[in-house]
């Protein structure tokens, strides 16, 4: 089955959350985004008009004074247009960067800074229309067309309220004095952006929640996704035992190099061989310092005869430490006493050798647990 026919009803792992953000998909929340335009556009209205039209109040006054100098030097006048521009010009900037910060910071505090630029690459699946027609019945879609409705009749009813509470006093201004007018005008007008804004920020504060639920409930995944991010995320078992297999390997054909450095080799005659080394100053127990499998095992027997390292015969043995050892490691605890006879009969061969004992007999095969010996393992299944 397919995952995307099944109910994908786990949470998003952080690697998928991680891939999204790197895709650019993250919750952005659209009510945040206005709140901050319209409060800052009407903080930096609010802020700058006095200054902006006491500049341009004064630019206007230079530009209706004129004298003989003035009329005789045009280019004066042209200073004075340029100077008048470049106010109106300011005052625009400082607007629109005030705007932009806004927006900026809102949309960093709602879903994090996003160094991506695939959002804004074109993309031609866009422009088909029945996924785009499909992407209209979504949960999130729905939601915010519910969320836009809702918010919108609150907001008419609001200012319905407002400017059938206002409109009285509003037309009585006409009867005023046009400085107190334009005083009392101002203050309506502030009031009503204020309660405007009080509107969107009960709606953000609804809506900035809202759109990590849905970002997350977007991202969730089916247990098919799950298993396959597991997959690439530790790797393919059977890629994983195929490398370790010959890393094995590898590493047991460089171990060749450490066998004039065992004590002994044990070998079940042509399959495999296993090279023992004990050091009872430096060591806890005997380690395997290489061992391999036919022609590996032909060569690791070839060398300790050319180092004169004893090379015995023992079939259990060998299988044992072969499948159950590794390389520079301690052997396991239950061939200690197998192993232990192997070397004490070692050390009366080299006794021999050098003279100082009798020459011993054929070596006595000592005990191996058949649990440790992959043939009786073998056996046995085959009699099953």
């Amino acid at each position: 089955m397919e995952s995307g026919s099944q109910d994908r009803n786990l949470p998003a792992s952080e690697r998928k959350l991680k891939k999204a953000r790197d895709d650019g998909q993250v919750s952005r929340s659209e009510d945040l985004s206005h709140l901050a335009v319209l409060g800052a556009g009407a903080a930096a209205v609010l802020a700058l008009a006095p200054i902006l039209f006491e500049r341009l109040q004064q630019s206007m006054g230079k530009q209706l004074s004129f004298d003989a100098a003035t009329v005789m030097q045009p280019g004066y006048m042209l200073a004075r247009l340029s100077e008048a521009t470049t106010i109106g010009i300011a005052g625009c900037v400082a607007f629109a960067a005030i705007i932009t910060a806004a927006s900026i910071t809102a949309a960093v505090g709602s879903g994090g800074w996003v160094n991506s630029l695939k959002p804004v690459m074109p993309d031609l699946s866009r422009l088909n229309p029945l996924s785009g027609f499909g992407n209209l019945f979504t949960k999130k879609k729905l939601l915010s067309v519910t969320k836009m409705t809702i918010l919108t009749g609150v907001l008419f009813a609001i200012a319905a309220m407002f400017l059938n509470s206002g409109i009285h006093t509003v037309a009585s201004l006409v009867l005023q004095p046009s400085s107190a007018a334009i005083r009392h005008l101002t203050e309506w007008l502030t009031s009503g952006m204020g309660l405007l804004l009080l509107v969107v920020l009960f709606a953000a504060l609804i809506d900035l929640p809202l759109q990590k639920f849905l970002h997350r409930d977007e991202m969730k995944m089916s247990h098919q996704e799950v298993k396959q991010e597991g997959k690439e995320s530790d790797g393919n078992p059977q890629v994983k035992a195929k490398m370790r297999q010959k890393q094995r390997e590898m590493a047991q054909r460089n171990s060749v190099n450490a066998v004039p450095k065992a004590d002994f080799v044990v070998m079940n005659p042509t399959h495999f061989a296993v090279a023992i080394r004990y050091d009872e100053k430096t060591m806890r127990a005997p380690q395997v310092v290489s061992k391999g499998a036919d022609l590996l095992a032909m060569k690791i027997r070839d060398v300790a005869k050319h180092h004169a390292i004893p090379v015995l015969q023992s079939p259990m043995l060998a299988r044992a430490l072969y499948a159950n050892s590794e390389l520079d490691q301690d052997i396991p605890s239950t061939l200690y006493t197998a192993v232990a006879q192997v070397l004490a009969y070692v050390y009366k061969l080299r006794a021999a050798m050098r003279g100082d004992g009798p020459m011993p007999g054929e070596l006595p095969q000592p005990f191996v647990p058949p649990e440790l010996d992959p043939l009786a393992k073998i056996v046995k299944a085959t009699a099953v």
